[in-house]
């Protein structure tokens, strides 16, 4: 029963997915080992939208890795099981809380053990910028511990690329780029663990630099990402992106350049779309967006809105349309409004 739940919604949240994005494309997922046990690596840019794009696409029924923070409510702590979350514990959550990552490092192995896969940010925290940060030894020492456990385990390290259009602009698009598996026996040293955390680290980084974009440190960021914007990069494309960030790293960038802004043109169509919606499109401005604590939370509190408020709001109109008219006018009415926000998404600002 709990197998049926979890795909029902996770089909629920794939279609949402596709109706919030104006293009969600997914590149390599036929790397992704089906009878193994597999720990995916992602950059992480984009809060929980990250999760639920990888999730719901991965072809697997991964476990993944959250924020401690967010546990300690017994009711939603079930919830979070049924979703398969495994809490991590920071410096930040007090050296005392560190200790308790033992118990989760045993906890991902013996998932490794039942052939499953985990999702986790080798980053370990999340930007908007289109760059990879420095990896956190986190995820080898869970591998570490799995291997000390199961020396026999064969598990395959799969790389994953997000790249979003504007991560904080909506209609956004995407897309997943899984990179091959690497078998963490062909990496693996028992004897000099130093050295083989060194050599995870680099083969990780090298692999997401290929499949993300990837502007390196100790540039002027703003001026690169803004050229690119400029040349009209399709930020979809990480080879192509990145084999243009090496042509505009050989270009002089003026001190006193103008940076392009980075939002599109609002569509024709806008005026339209917040008057069908308008409710829903005051809910956001006035009280939610007001209370989005830092930009990579955005698109996840965007979303969140779209996905509980439009059930709602169509069902509005429906009831209401229902009992003064008729059920034909109520139902064609909530199906029209749903094809014009479905046909803006997409192609609202062609």
């Amino acid at each position: 029963m709990k197998n049926i739940v979890y795909s029902a919604i996770k089909a629920v949240v794939k279609a949402v997915l596709h109706c919030y994005y104006k293009k969600i494309e997914i590149i390599g997922l036929e790397n992704v080992p089906k009878d193994k046990p597999v720990l995916f690596l992602p950059n992480h840019q984009s809060a929980l939208m990250d999760v639920l794009l990888i999730v719901t696409d991965c072809s697997r029924k991964p476990y993944f890795l959250t924020r401690s923070d967010i546990f300690g409510n017994p009711f939603l702590d079930n919830i979070f099981n049924f979703f398969r979350m495994i809490p991590i514990y920071r410096i930040r959550d007090g050296r005392d809380a560190l200790s308790k990552n033992e118990a989760i490092f045993d906890k991902c192995a013996d998932v490794f053990k039942g052939g499953s896969a985990i999702v986790m940010f080798p980053e370990a925290n999340h930007h908007l910028n289109r760059s990879v940060r420095p990896l956190s030894k986190g995820f080898t020492r869970i591998l570490f511990r799995t291997m000390e456990k199961y020396p026999d385990l064969d598990i395959q390290l799969v790389p994953v690329g997000l790249n979003y259009k504007d991560a904080i602009s909506f209609p956004d698009e995407v897309s997943l780029y899984y990179g091959k598996p690497i078998s963490l026996k062909d990496v693996y040293q028992e004897k000099d663990l130093h050295v083989t955390g060194i050599r995870l680290k680099e083969t990780i980084t090298k692999n997401l630099q290929m499949l993300t974009t990837h502007i390196p440190p100790n540039v002027n960021y703003e001026k690169v990402e803004a050229k690119l914007y400029e040349k009209n990069i399709n930020f979809l494309n990480p080879t192509e992106t990145n084999n243009e960030i090496q042509k505009v790293l050989k270009e002089p960038l003026a001190d006193d350049e103008v940076l392009k802004n980075r939002r599109e043109k609002t569509s024709v169509l806008s005026p339209l779309f917040t008057l069908l919606n308008l409710p829903l499109v005051l809910f956001w401005r006035i009280i939610v967006k007001p209370k989005v604590w830092e930009p990579e939370f955005m698109a996840t509190m965007l979303f969140s809105t779209a996905f509980i408020g439009f059930g709602i709001y169509y069902l509005l109109i429906f009831t209401i349309l229902l009992l003064l008219v008729n059920w034909n006018a109520a139902l064609f009415s909530v199906l029209g409004i749903f094809l014009f926000n479905w046909l803006f998404v997409k192609y609202g600002n062609l």
